[in-house]
């Protein structure tokens, strides 16, 4: 392994813990010895990395740093350009031109070898459907998703009949064929799931909703039996 992936690997095991983490700890995550583990953390603060802690204490690494992009591997690469291309086909306009534009600004600043590599990627995404008059509001429930705010949305069931709910959105499934609103029904009390293509009409409230969304997330996973992210360290 090269110096340079192993800095990065050494940035990104930082970054899975919020408290203090021994050299020795690091050393075994990463198969190397205790001595090449300092010279990084060394190495890594040259760099303008903020790593705080030292020796038979612990170290952390205050957040902000970033590696220049050029060190993604191969797999990475193709994983970004991959994913890139699904928003760009699966999502709304305007989070597609986003995942587009996000794409160019790495390709901006890697070098020739993996520039190629953007570029000449052979993992394709087939077209997606398309979207349907209800789902060209997706950036306006995105936006309401990111300012915690209530819709009050006007909704089809499977037969037509329309009726009107005040949700708190929390997050938004996106599908091959479907988007789908998960939200906080005040009128079932309860948390349900809204196809985006049967919001007949919607209206974001100036009212933040009474709960954090990431406690309604909690909740949600906990519901659905759906596990709970961890991160090590905690």
């Amino acid at each position: 392994m090269s110096r340079a992936a192993r800095l990065l690997d050494l940035l990104q095991v930082f970054r899975r813990y919020r408290h203090p983490v021994s050299g020795a700890a690091l050393a075994e995550e990463l198969g190397v010895s205790l001595r090449t583990i300092y010279r990084d953390i060394d190495a890594l603060k040259a760099q303008g990395a903020a790593i705080d802690g030292e020796a038979g204490v612990g170290f952390v690494l205050k957040p902000g740093f970033m590696l220049p992009p050029l060190m993604f591997s191969e797999d990475e690469i193709e994983a970004l350009v991959l994913g890139s291309r699904w928003v760009a086909e699966r999502a709304d306009q305007p989070l597609g031109q986003a995942a587009r534009n996000a794409l160019a600004k790495i390709g901006a600043v890697l070098p020739p070898d993996l520039r190629a590599g953007l570029d000449e990627s052979t993992l394709l995404v087939g077209p997606g459907a398309p979207l349907s008059a209800g789902e060209s509001e997706l950036p306006r429930i995105r936006d309401a998703i990111r300012r915690q705010r209530k819709l009050t949305i006007a909704y089809a069931d499977v037969n037509g009949a329309s009726t009107e709910r005040v949700i708190w959105p929390i997050a938004l499934a996106f599908f091959d064929r479907t988007r789908v609103i998960v939200a906080w029904c005040e009128l079932r009390n309860d948390f349900r799931h809204f196809r985006a293509d049967r919001v007949v009409s919607l209206n974001i409230e100036t009212t933040i909703y009474p709960q954090r969304r990431a406690a309604l997330m909690k909740q949600w996973r906990i519901k659905l039996g759906i596990p709970l992210r961890s991160r090590a360290g905690d």
